[in-house]
């Protein structure tokens, strides 16, 4: 035992002392080797575990947290379980917030897993498996993400345990709109709601529910309850300090775009809540909403270029967009080709600033809709409206006659079965 500091205070001071982190770092690891078990050792153990967590983070070394994992096995075997889940969570979200990780975390969690399986670790192999979901969708890898899901709820629901089953309700509705399975995620969202109302949630927690909601009434057209939701995790996540605060805001600021209250977007973001959150997500927004107020396609196209990685990027802000840009760009067309019964589609492009090719293609998309009745002359280049054929309505007149006829006949026959029964 000479050979290794002993795990006191001391040891700890030492460490916290060391002129730089890779000396601090050694007398941890030197700690952790020491082989005394007494209660004080162990607790000063555990000590060294977060600190030397909290260094090979700052440094970036999540291969080093990896491994230590791994080395930290025996140790685990001489504390609580309770105390060992806390420590294994707290190593995997030190590697989670090191850039660039995302495979390694997933490797890592499937080790846990293999791992808590061996040990018969149940509790911290649920909370690991959640994880894990997470992760797989954020990789995209929907399958797998829905497959560990499906399992473990069934043994969660089994087990009782509320908050787990919230925040796996929850991952599982975020993981089916990836899918565009609205039924389902809606469902998965209402299941999460009623295990939150039975049990206390932590507001952050709440406040993704709330952001899910809001963006799940957002999707069936229905913003005005979703600005209340959207409001109500902005709320949430402010109070918290939380990042996901802005992307609550903006999605406010998207909901009053798609009601046509565009103008509000100025006074929301110049409030006193609102000038907080100042940045490239907000300017975004005030860019759409004052291309929508001006009902300008040219300025709408800057907005989409200009803040490519806020629009474009963001999937929910993106769908939504580009619904109001076709609608924009179709109700401008409609209002510029009325006059005419011939024009050409250069012009009617250089009406609208935008180009030929892309106002030719809308135009026909337009016609196959049959939002008007036209044709495209390529050759001419030019669009031809139709007068709107005049419906005769007799033809309808004549069906709804025979329908009621046939109706007539039918009771007819019911009664005379009836007689003759």
């Amino acid at each position: 035992m000479s050979s290794y500091p002993p795990a006191t205070t001391d040891s700890l001071i030492q460490a916290a002392e060391a002129k730089t982190p890779s000396e601090a770092i050694s007398i941890l690891y030197q700690i952790l080797e020491n082989p005394s078990s007494s209660s004080e050792a162990l607790r000063i153990k555990e000590h060294a575990i977060t600190n030397l967590s909290d260094l090979l983070r700052q440094e970036g070394r999540a291969a080093e947290l990896q491994d230590l994992l791994t080395k930290l096995r025996p140790f685990f075997s001489l504390i609580p379980k309770a105390k060992t889940a806390k420590i294994v969570r707290g190593i995997v979200d030190a590697v989670a917030k090191i850039p660039g990780s995302s495979d390694l975390q997933v490797t890592l969690c499937k080790e846990i897993v293999q791992w808590t399986r061996a040990e018969k670790r149940t509790f911290l192999r649920q909370r690991i498996e959640a994880r894990l979901a997470a992760l797989l969708m954020d990789n995209k890898e929907f399958s797998e993400a829905l497959n560990l899901l499906s399992g473990l709820i069934k043994e969660v629901r089994r087990l009782d345990d509320k908050l787990l089953l919230v925040e796996i309700d929850l991952l599982e509705s975020k993981l089916l709109f990836s899918l565009r399975n609205l039924p389902k995620a809606k469902a998965a969202l209402t299941a999460a709601r009623t295990a939150a109302n039975a049990i206390y949630v932590p507001p952050a927690q709440q406040g993704t529910i709330d952001l899910q909601s809001g963006i799940l009434h957002a999707e069936e057209k229905d913003y005005k309850t979703a600005y209340s939701y959207f409001f109500e995790a902005f709320e949430a996540f402010n109070a918290l300090e939380d990042r996901q605060a802005i992307f609550s805001l903006k999605y406010m600021l998207l909901c009053k775009i798609m009601v046509n209250q565009a103008d509000d977007v100025a006074g929301i973001t110049s409030s006193k809540v609102g000038l907080q959150y100042q940045g490239q997500e907000l300017d975004a927004m005030r860019a759409v909403a004052d291309a929508h107020s001006k009902r300008s396609l040219k300025l709408f196209e800057i907005a989409l270029h200009k803040f490519k990685t806020q629009l474009d990027e963001d999937p929910i802000v993106h769908r939504h967009l580009s619904s109001l840009y076709d609608t924009l760009l179709e109700q401008n067309l409609c209002r510029l080709i009325e006059p005419f019964s011939r024009v050409e589609i250069a012009h009617i492009a250089e009406l609208i600033e935008l180009p030929s090719h892309h106002v030719e293609k809308k135009l026909s998309q337009m016609i196959l809709d049959k939002k008007f009745a036209g044709t495209l002359d390529q050759g001419a280049g030019c669009l031809i409206i139709f007068d709107d054929p005049k419906t005769d309505a007799i033809y309808p007149a004549t069906l709804e006659t025979i329908s009621n006829m046939g109706k007539v006949v039918d009771s007819l026959y019911m009664r005379s079965a009836k007689i003759m029964a």
